[in-house]
C-alpha cells in the first residue's frame, strides 16, 4: 500500500533519480559557497565540481546498492570538508538520500551502522584536516542533526509500510478464513441433515416394511390381527412424517409460514412475496420476458426461493427503495435477475454469524441443474442472476383422472 508519487516513484525510478540528481548537482555546489562570516573562503572550485558530479552520480545506484551509495558520498563530503568547505544541509544532501535509502531497503541496524559510520567518518576529518577550522558545532553537532533526521525518516516510513502490509495480509487471511469457515459450516450442516434423514428414512422404511409384509401374510388366516397391524402402520408413517419434518424444518428460513399442509411455494405467490416487501418500505418491480410456462415443483420453488433471498439482501445491505425483479422465458431455461440501484454492502462472503444468503442461493441453483452469479454493477447497486432450466412438467393427475373419468363408459 503505498501513495501516489511513491508508485510513480517505483515505477518511474530511472526518471525519478536523474531529475533528483540534477537538483542535487547545483545543490552541492551552491553549499560550498557557504561559509562561516569573517571567515577565508578557499579556492576549490573545480574540486568541488569534481566532487558534486561523482556524489550525485552514485544516487543512480541507490536502489541496487545503497551501502555503496553511503560509502561513495560520505567519502566526498569528507573530501569536501578536507578542502575547507563547511557541512551544510545542502552539501550533505546526496548523503542524507542515501541514508534515507538504506533506511528504507534495510533493517533498523543497518541503517544505525551507517549512519555512525558516515558520522564517524565526516566528524574526524572535520576535527582533523579542516584547514579553515570551523567552530567544532559546526563540524560535529551539524551534521549529526542533519544526518539523524533522514534515517529516522526513512526508519518511520519503512515501519509504516511494514505495518500497512500486515495489516491488509491479516485482512485478506481474514477474508479467506471467513470463506472457508463458511463452506466448512455448510459442508457439517449437510452431513447433519444427511444423516438424520437417513436414520428417519432408514428405521421407519424398515418398520414400514416389516408391518406391511406381515398384514400381508396374516390377511387370509388371521384377518383379526390385520387390522391392528395396520393401525401400527398409521402410526409409524405418521411419526416418520413428523420426524422429517422437524429435520427438514431446520433449513427453513425463521420468518418462513409454518404450513406444512400447504403446497410449496413458487413464482405464482410473487405478489403476495412483493406485497410483503412493500410493507417493508421496498418496492419491488416485477417485469416478465417471454411465455410463460409452467415450472416442476423443484425448479418454481428454487426460483421463488432465490427471489425471496435476493430481495431480503436488498432490504438488509442496500440503501434504496426500490428493487427489479426481471423474469425471462425461453425455450429451455427460465432467467431471472434481482438488481437494485443503490449502495449495496452485499458480500461474496458472508461474516460469520449472519448467515450464509449468497452461498445459499447458489445451492439451490446447483440442486436444480441451474447457477447463480452475483456481484456489484459497474452502473452502482448490486445484481443476482439466476438460470434455471426447464423440464417438461408432468401431466396434472386430477386432469389425468378427470379425463380417465370420461373415457370410462
Amino acid at each position: 500500500m503505498s501513495i501516489p508519487w511513491q508508485r510513480y516513484a517505483d515505477d518511474h525510478a530511472r526518471t525519478v533519480d536523474t531529475m533528483t540528481a540534477a537538483l542535487l548537482f547545483p545543490a552541492f555546489l551552491f553549499g560550498s559557497e557557504v561559509h562561516v562570516p569573517g571567515a577565508e573562503q578557499p579556492d576549490v572550485v573545480g574540486p568541488t565540481i569534481a566532487l558534486a558530479a561523482v556524489s550525485c552520480a552514485a544516487i543512480f545506484w541507490q536502489r541496487s546498492r545503497p551501502r555503496t551509495v553511503v560509502a561513495v558520498t560520505t567519502a566526498c563530503a569528507a573530501v569536501a570538508s578536507a578542502l575547507g568547505i563547511l557541512f551544510t544541509p545542502l552539501l550533505l544532501g546526496p548523503l542524507m538520500l542515501a541514508l534515507h535509502r538504506v533506511a528504507l531497503a534495510t533493517d533498523r541496524r543497518t541503517a544505525r551502522r551507517c549512519l555512525l559510520s558516515a558520522l564517524a567518518v565526516l566528524v574526524t576529518t572535520a576535527l582533523l584536516l579542516d584547514p579553515l577550522h570551523h567552530p567544532w558545532p559546526l563540524d560535529t553537532l551539524s551534521p549529526a542533526a542533519w544526518l539523524l533526521l533522514p534515517v529516522a525518516v526513512g526508519n518511520a516510513s519503512r515501519l509504516r509500510g511494514a505495518y500497512l502490509e500486515a495489516v491488509q495480509a491479516r485482512a485478506e487471511y481474514a477474508e479467506r478464513s471467513r470463506e472457508e469457515e463458511a463452506r466448512h459450516r455448510v459442508a457439517e450442516e449437510r452431513m447433519r441433515i444427511a444423516r438424520e434423514l437417513h436414520d428417519v428414512v432408514a428405521h421407519h422404511l424398515a418398520l414400514a416394511n416389516a408391518q406391511a409384509g406381515t398384514a400381508a401374510h396374516l390377511a387370509r388366516t388371521h384377518p383379526a390381527q390385520v387390522e391392528k397391524i395396520l393401525t401400527d402402520l398409521a402410526g409409524t408413517t405418521s411419526s416418520a412424517l413428523r420426524e422429517m419434518k422437524a429435520t427438514v424444518g431446520l433449513l427453513r428460513r425463521a420468518d418462513d409460514p409454518d404450513a406444512p399442509l400447504a403446497p410449496s411455494p413458487g413464482l405464482g405467490q410473487l405478489p403476495e412475496l412483493t406485497e410483503t416487501f412493500e410493507s417493508a418500505g421496498l418496492t419491488v418491480h416485477v417485469t416478465t420476458e417471454g411465455d410463460a410456462r409452467p415450472l416442476t415443483p423443484g425448479v418454481d420453488l428454487t426460483a421463488y426461493r432465490i427471489v425471496q433471498e435476493a430481495l431480503t439482501n436488498v432490504t438488509k445491505h442496500a440503501r434504496v427503495q426500490a428493487a427489479h425483479v426481471r423474469l425471462r422465458f425461453r425455450a429451455d431455461h427460465l432467467t431471472i435477475t434481482v438488481t437494485d440501484d443503490g449502495t449495496s454492502t452485499t458480500a461474496t462472503a458472508p461474516a460469520p454469524g449472519h448467515g450464509f444468503g449468497l452461498i445459499g442461493m447458489r445451492e439451490r441453483a446447483r440442486s436444480v441443474g441451474g447457477a447463480l452469479k452475483a456481484g456489484h454493477r459497474l452502473e452502482g447497486g448490486f445484481e443476482v442472476t439466476t438460470r434455471l432450466p426447464l423440464y417438461p412438467c408432468a401431466p396434472d393427475h386430477e386432469a389425468t383422472a378427470s379425463d380417465h373419468e370420461e373415457r370410462t363408459p
